[in-house]
């Protein structure tokens, strides 16, 4: 048993932004990125760039995809799905790896592929429609 484990690595991660939150299967496999089932050709041209910049950094220390990751993703809108995918997919690349040298280059390329951006929206204020001061009124 202690060979199989050897030869196949899963990697659980997760990822949240704003209302998105994000799971990301990385296991031993040839390449294959599948976006809520899909391939990431099928995502607007500059969410595939954002999605394919963990694995570029990957790809520049050690030569090549050896893993295959499932991203699935739920609530929040489009852009933050897509940065709750990204921080899971680079963190879970990192505990696929446990290389410190791509964390640092992770680090030094973008701090939020690693670190989650606790940003929320602020609550509407009792007797009022929006988050921040009371509108004034005039008594004249």
């Amino acid at each position: 048993m202690v060979g199989i484990e050897t030869k196949y690595k899963k990697i659980y991660s997760s990822g949240k932004r704003k209302s998105a939150v994000a799971r990301a299967l990385i296991k031993t496999g040839e390449g294959k990125i599948t976006f809520n089932g899909r391939g990431l050709a099928t995502l607007h041209m500059f969410d595939k760039l954002k999605i394919e910049e963990p694995l570029r950094i990957y790809e520049s220390i050690f030569g090549k995809r050896d893993f295959d990751a499932m991203l699935t993703v739920k609530g929040g809108g489009e852009k933050g799905q897509i940065d709750a995918a990204r921080l899971a997919l680079a963190k879970g690349l990192i505990d696929y790896t446990q290389s410190t040298e791509l964390k640092d280059a992770f680090l030094a390329y973008d701090r939020n592929l690693l670190v989650a951006d606790v940003r929320r929206k602020e609550t509407c204020k009792p007797g009022d429609s929006k988050a921040r001061a009371k509108r004034q009124t005039s008594f004249r």
